[in-house]
């Protein structure tokens, strides 16, 4: 069951979703953001700490249902490669 982020990912709640995410570590194998709207170069961040962990431990993660503005987001700061967002 894939870990489904929440409408808004910004700076507010960002620390919290993270751990939450960490917590769920097996779940990081898929990440849904369908319902993803508001958020900012955080939810990058995020991203991109859920992903160093599982590849600590052997495992991918990927992101499904990702805006097109995160995608644009993610290759502004040249990371979409990292995150399976090109």
């Amino acid at each position: 069951m894939p870990f489904l982020l929440p409408v808004a990912v910004t700076q507010e709640n960002a620390s919290h979703l993270e751990i939450e995410g960490l917590r769920n570590v097996v779940a990081l194998g898929l990440v849904d953001c369908s319902q993803l709207h508001d958020f900012d170069s955080t939810v990058l961040t995020v991203l991109l700490a859920w992903q160093k962990k599982l590849q600590a431990v052997g495992q991918q993660m990927s992101v499904l249902n990702a805006p097109e503005k995160l995608k644009v987001l993610a290759g502004v700061y040249g990371v979409a490669e990292l995150l399976g967002l090109s």
